[in-house]
């Protein structure tokens, strides 16, 4: 049993990460907190801490659970796809109507900023019926087959979300040089609009 360790996390690493790198509205928050510098800390936990619930609930097998009483996707998805849409409006409004001098800087962050940065983040955490497909549901199923070392399964996957969403949040600062320019960031709020947009107009069409 123990030569399965290891191949049972490597598996979950593979397996999560590669559903977590998928653009998405989640990941493109956390790059927009990240080339900021706003908040980065605390929405790299929400996001990671968040993903290990949700992955330690689908290997507990909550999912059939959730599989059996479909309204709850249902709610779930008219909330969270009505949350991306208001999002990726302002979004756009950002992108059309950028502010003056608007610049990138990772100092003096506002606490008000810091609280909506949070509050947001949780929002487009645990509304999103992505997240629950692709972590209870997906993730769970996944880990069920490989039996008493379904938790190792799940623990790798765990472990990728967190170096994913922390190399996302703190690596982001590297385009800082880029996004300096506001012409830079109409063109980043330009993609984050049009994903966000996407993703809930796709969220609302399916679930009505």
């Amino acid at each position: 049993m123990n030569s399965g360790i290891l191949p049972a996390a490597l598996a979950g690493y593979g397996t999560g990460l590669s559903l977590i790198v998928a653009i998405g509205a989640q990941n493109a928050f956390v790059l927009r907190q990240g080339v900021r510098g706003e908040a980065v800390l605390p929405v790299v936990v929400i996001c990671a801490v968040s993903d290990a619930l949700l992955i330690a609930l689908g290997v507990a097998g909550l999912g059939t659970l959730v599989t059996a009483w479909p309204p709850a996707l249902t709610v779930v998805g008219l909330a969270g796809g009505g949350f991306l849409i208001c999002y990726g409006l302002l979004a756009a409004r950002r992108a059309l109507r950028p502010a003056a001098g608007q610049a990138l800087t990772a100092r003096g962050a506002a606490a008000g900023s810091a609280r909506a940065a949070v509050l947001t983040c949780l929002a487009m955490t645990w509304l999103n019926p992505h997240v629950y497909l692709d972590t209870v549901l997906l993730l769970g199923s996944v880990a069920a087959d490989r039996g008493s070392l379904r938790w190792v399964f799940g623990l790798g996957a765990v472990l990728a979300s967190l170096t994913w969403f922390a190399g996302l949040g703190y690596g982001a600062r590297l385009l800082g040089g880029v996004l300096a320019r506001p012409a830079a960031w109409r063109v980043l709020d330009t993609l984050v609009a049009a994903t966000m947009l996407a993703m809930g107009a796709m969220l609302v069409a399916r679930t009505v």
